[in-house]
């Protein structure tokens, strides 16, 4: 078989497999090679196999399987440009086109006159894999069907041209890689001290309308996020107030509402704010819309990260890139923590006062959540328990609610979702 004459599809992450099946194709029927050693190399690929599907929650052809994953995780000129777009013009299909129909000799490849000559046995376990779990590691559930679903479509394609179609329709709907493949990330550092974006496999499938009330706060937040997704001039977003008012849960819900719109949200944290640079420049030139979330967001006195994430939104040689927007959460209006002595001993007060608050001016949306009312913490209480199905009188509801809410931080749609979940846990 042809792979090293693959042209634009090269560089896998997990190609070894490949190189070794490739391999076992073109030479298992030489003399020059031991019998066992072709049998030994072949039992191993299974062994790859199989533990990818245990990784990924694969099942169905897991060699299918595997060739798919390679081919919607390769990021090259050609997946990069038609994710979010489609279909592009020029050379490039030629080129894709070459490397597609050495793929497909690897998708109908006949693999029973090699268990034949090599005398193997168990290969129908790779076949029609059933996983007893479909519980992935690599990903959220809907990722990983649409994979092997992919897989059996390629199946389905009479002609390398066929194939190549569906694979772009792919990328087209889905995109390529980590960025296509997930919707939420976080930054990490490898071994080599490199600055890394990494997915988050089980960010929590919350919706807009699972946040009760708040109406006003939320309908300022998509409007700005759905200027961004749609190429429109948008603002960095700050979303501060009191504790629990359910800050954080609106980014989650942003994240899953504007997936499919190519919006994706990178987590990182305070201590982290010298790689933003590094991550800002791992996405400025892909298709997808980006937003760095900050949550919880405040600064002592004695901090200076403030000063690089002020750099970074608005200032420095370098424009902060047009597919780039920041969001952040805080229970602080300032962020930076103001001391009366800031007033009282600094001989520049005005300097002094103009540092800390300039960093909240690079957040053109503020949006305030305020904790609400005992009318509306009871509001919440009684939509929630309608929509978990708890029978309880309203009175009885509403006054062990406030009950709660008095020992467990105070009206909040925290509280409020945690009452309904201790209620739940009563339930036999």
């Amino acid at each position: 078989m042809r792979e090293n004459e693959l042209i634009v599809y090269k560089n896998f992450e997990d190609g070894g497999l490949l190189h070794d099946m490739a391999f076992l194709m073109e030479h298992y029927k030489d003399e020059y090679y031991y019998k066992e050693d072709l049998q030994t190399l072949f039992y191993d690929c299974m062994h790859s196999l199989l533990e990818m599907a245990g990784n990924h929650g694969f099942s169905g052809n897991l060699w299918h399987c595997y060739l798919t994953n390679l081919l919607v995780n390769n990021e090259n000129s050609y997946s990069r440009s038609t994710e979010i777009v489609g279909n592009i013009s020029g050379t490039i299909n030629d080129a894709v086109l070459h490397d597609i129909k050495i793929f497909k000799e690897f998708y109908d490849y006949d693999f029973s006159d090699m268990v034949l000559e090599l005398n193997l046995s168990g290969f129908e376990l790779i076949q029609n894999y059933k996983a007893s779990t479909e519980e992935s590691k690599v990903y959220n559930d809907r990722i990983r069907k649409r994979i092997c679903t992919l897989a059996e479509k390629f199946c389905k394609n009479n002609t390398p041209e066929e194939m190549k179609d569906t694979l772009t329709e792919f990328y087209h709907d889905y995109g390529v890689g980590k960025f296509g493949l997930h919707k939420a990330f976080r930054v990490t550092h490898n071994e080599k001290d490199e600055t890394e974006i990494v997915p988050i496999l089980n960010i929590a499938h919350v919706n807009l309308d699972d946040l009760v009330g708040y109406e006003i706060p939320k309908s300022k937040l998509i409007e700005n996020t759905e200027a961004f997704v749609s190429g429109r001039k948008a603002n960095n977003c700050l979303l501060f107030g009191d504790a629990g008012t359910g800050k954080s849960s609106s980014i989650k819900a942003i994240a899953n509402a504007y997936y499919d719109r190519g919006l994706r949200i990178i987590e990182i944290y305070k201590h982290q704010f010298k790689d933003l640079n590094d991550v800002i420049a791992q996405i400025k030139n892909r298709n997808y819309k980006f937003i760095i979330y900050m949550d919880d967001l405040s600064f002592e006195e004695f901090e200076i990260e403030y000063k690089y994430l002020k750099a970074v939104i608005e200032g420095g040689l370098e424009k902060k890139p047009k597919n780039v927007l920041i969001y952040a959460t805080s229970n602080r209006r300032h962020l930076v923590n103001e001391k009366f002595s800031d007033r009282e001993d600094s001989m520049h007060i005005n300097d002094t006062m103009q540092e800390k608050m300039s960093l909240v001016s690079r957040f053109g949306c503020t949006i305030y959540f305020g904790s609400p009312e005992k009318k509306e913490y009871q509001n919440i209480v009684k939509v929630l328990a309608d929509r978990n199905k708890i029978n309880m009188p309203e009175e009885e509801l509403l006054a062990e609610a406030n009950k709660w809410q008095v020992a467990h931080g105070g009206l909040s749609g925290r509280s409020a979702q945690q009452f309904i979940d201790y209620l739940l846990g009563k339930e036999q």
